[in-house]
């Protein structure tokens, strides 16, 4: 049997037509800052992210160290697993505020803060956003920075702990103190700015990623 060419032109094959090239992506803008932040700490009593027992809070605008705020939370458990860390155990927050007695006045100095830096960010993050979940407040929505992340990039440094980073910059440090953990984080992004490293760049390259939903004691 002969096969005949279809003649329909609807279902002739059209040319391809070559595709035109992708606009290259804009880079990402900057964000405007202010150059106010507040870097935080916590320290917990257990495994459990909502078990806060420490939080310091200190405030910078620029360089300069404005403002200071460290208390001692009763968690909601009185077991405690990281006494031998921290030197905080039951008998020292027995009588103490919980987190959610605590947190209004700590956010109130928040206020404006460009960004929230911690050592580790994301624990701390969690920690917050366990402890907010726990008390019925509203998550922190400022973005977090890590310094981490900031002192592998500005100096190289490994390993880095913040016990490490603190001994290479000659930042005074009483480690898992919170109100020394929280002024040493500030000192880190403050050296980091005087070695020509702006916030907003360091915001840029180095804030979390939106967080998951917050793991409470399991």
């Amino acid at each position: 049997m002969r096969t005949v060419k279809s003649t329909n032109p609807a279902k002739r094959t059209a040319p391809l037509q070559p595709r035109k090239p992708r606009a290259p992506r804009a880079p990402a803008a900057k964000p405007v800052l202010t150059g106010r932040f507040a870097a935080l700490d916590f320290e917990t009593a257990d495994y459990g992210r909502d078990s806060a027992c420490a939080l310091s809070v200190v405030i910078v605008e620029g360089d300069r160290v404005v403002d200071t705020w460290t208390r001692l939370i009763r968690p909601p458990r009185q077991g405690f697993v990281f006494t031998y860390l921290h030197g905080i155990s039951w008998r020292d927050v027995h009588d103490k505020p919980t987190f959610g007695e605590l947190w209004p006045e700590a956010a109130k100095r928040m206020e404006g803060v460009d960004f929230v830096a911690a050592h580790n960010a994301s624990f701390d993050r969690s920690v917050l956003r366990a402890c907010c979940e726990l008390s019925g407040h509203k998550h922190a929505t400022s973005p977090f920075l890590c310094t981490v992340k900031v002192a592998r990039s500005a100096w190289g440094i490994f390993p880095t702990t913040l016990a490490d980073v603190a001994r290479h910059l000659k930042i005074p440090l009483k480690h898992h103190d919170a109100a020394s953990d929280a002024l040493a984080c500030a000192q880190i992004l403050i050296r980091a700015r005087e070695k020509g490293h702006t916030y907003e760049d360091l915001l840029q390259q180095h804030a979390l990623k939106p967080a998951r939903k917050a793991r409470q004691h399991e």
